[in-house]
């Protein structure tokens, strides 16, 4: 099978000849990795590593007027430029090997009203996204590879503009502007991805919601509070992202198992990354419980073994995935937890994907 082929049988629940191998990973480990394999860009990197690569799609933003004009940027701290498309002031970082631009200042902050939101002058316009860009290159991976696209987000960047902090305190003390900036924030969204699934046709796959609802040991907000904000939102892009004939790519870090049940239950076809050293984020117990409604993305864990452990330590964490997500050889596309971090051992990468690429006795199909 080719990978794109092993990705769309999985998706479909058909049968494979091995469960498929996708990687995460920042700038620094794909210069890494183009400079191993002497090879110009990252589609080369996947065909050498026999990936199984779901390959992103991002739709870069052109501001029209005022500060940002002729510039580009995106949804998120790697937009490039000086703000992401949402106004976010952005600043760089440098952690060691690591850079980072991480989010400088609140913009939103001081806008403390359902009736202030019309001042704010960063409220993205749809007619300004390159549509053409991202169509060119969703054609253009979708020859070999599965496709995934645009990031889109709620909270994420709701956080993002009023600051984690106070964002927090909103759901508590200001829930009509929390649904007043909710509104605008789907809205603008929902008409981007409109517009690029009537282009990008049969070319593209899945679409990345990506809105962190957890922490490293719990969630981050009531469960009621989800329910009220966000839930009925992520039921309406499940639906708007099914109609387009599309998968629907869900990314929440961290302790999320309090409300898997109801994010599942808006149409959510992969979920992403499966933090499993977080409470409650078992495998087994997962996979039992939600694998005959969804397709696990992730699971190598990319704190601890991926950048620190042994070859084969990352051998034996691969095969447990497997064994647990992939129990009965399907339902499972094997990835570390997140990005593969700056000074990762190559070495463990190569573990990570040759593990998966190895013969299994599980058969596969079902």
């Amino acid at each position: 099978m080719t990978p794109k082929e092993r990705i769309l049988a999985v998706l479909a629940r058909k049968p494979v000849d091995r469960l498929p191998v996708d990687l995460w990973h920042t700038p620094e480990i794909g210069a890494d990795l183009r400079r191993h394999f002497g090879v110009a860009d990252d589609l080369a990197v996947y065909r050498a590593l026999a990936l199984d690569k779901i390959v992103w799609v991002f739709l870069d933003y052109h501001a029209g007027s005022g500060e940002r004009a002729g510039a580009q940027s995106g949804a998120g701290a790697e937009s490039g430029g000086s703000r992401t498309m949402w106004g976010v002031p952005l600043k760089d970082i440098q952690a060691g090997a690591a850079h980072y631009a991480e989010f400088a200042s609140a913009p939103l902050a001081g806008y403390d009203t359902p009736a202030s939101l019309e001042q704010y002058p960063w409220w993205p316009q749809a007619d300004r996204f390159d549509y053409d860009g991202a169509v060119q290159a969703t054609r253009l991976a979708a020859r070999e590879f599965a496709v995934i696209g645009p990031w889109v987000s709620f909270f994420e960047i709701y956080c993002q503009m009023r600051g984690l902090e106070q964002a927090m305190i909103d759901l508590l003390e200001n829930e009509d502007l929390v649904t007043a900036t909710l509104d605008r924030i789907e809205a603008i969204q929902s008409e981007m991805m409109r517009r690029f699934f009537t282009r990008a046709g049969k070319s593209l796959d899945l679409v990345f919601v990506s809105d962190d609802i957890a922490g490293q040991q719990s969630l981050l907000m009531a469960p009621d509070r989800w329910k009220r904000h966000l839930q009925p939102r992520l039921q309406r892009w499940c639906d708007l992202i099914h109609s387009h004939g599309l998968k629907v790519f869900y990314h929440t870090d961290g302790a999320a198992r309090p409300l898997l049940r109801p994010i599942l239950d808006c149409g959510v076809d992969v979920l992403n990354p499966i933090q499993h050293a977080c409470p409650g984020m078992d495998l087994a117990r997962l996979k039992k419980e939600f694998g005959d409604r969804v397709i696990f993305h992730g699971g190598v864990d990319n704190q601890t073994v991926l950048p620190r452990g042994t070859p084969d330590e990352v051998r034996a964490e691969v095969r447990e995935c497997r064994r647990t997500l992939g129990a009965g050889g399907s339902g499972y596309i094997c990835c570390s937890c997140h990005n593969v971090q700056a000074g990762t051992p190559l070495e463990n990468i190569f573990a990570m994907v040759e593990t998966m690429q190895e013969p299994c006795a599980v058969p596969a199909g079902g």
